[in-house]
């Protein structure tokens, strides 16, 4: 998504995404040995699948505030407030219905979900608080 105007380039929201997507390349596969390790192999295959979906709400929330931020500045606060509720009810509806067709561990399911979503979202804001993301604009 290429926003036009004073502003030029992709969306900081989907930047900001997709950076969190990338260190989840770090992050998760540090969760899935550990879920493996504690867990076995039910472990590893309910840990990919929680990190899937924190993947998926990241980068559903750098889509949704993207668009919302080319509507409006009312648009743009009211996706950041209500998106988040929508998000957070979206993940759990996906997580019920993941456990209520395939037996999984649900144990390694949550705990890699909750614990991913907190590291990935401490690591961007860190990276952000720092200045490390150096093709975001308006943080010069």
């Amino acid at each position: 998504m290429t926003v036009e105007g004073p502003l030029s380039g992709p969306a900081v929201e989907v930047v900001l995404a997709r950076h969190t997507v990338r260190r989840a390349i770090y992050v998760g596969p540090v969760l899935v040995a550990l879920a493996g390790l504690l867990r076995g192999w039910d472990g590893v295959i309910a840990s990919a699948l929680g990190l899937a979906v924190v993947v998926g709400n990241f980068l559903l929330a750098g889509a949704i505030l993207a668009v919302a931020a080319r509507i409006s500045l009312a648009m743009y606060h009211a996706a950041a407030l209500f998106g988040f509720f929508l998000r957070l009810a979206l993940i759990v509806a996906t997580m019920l219905a993941i456990v209520s067709v395939v037996a999984i561990d649900r144990p390694a399911f949550g705990i890699t979900a909750v614990v991913a979503y907190m590291v990935l979202l401490a690591w961007e804001a860190l990276a952000v608080a720092r200045g490390r993301e150096r093709e975001l604009e308006w943080i010069q």
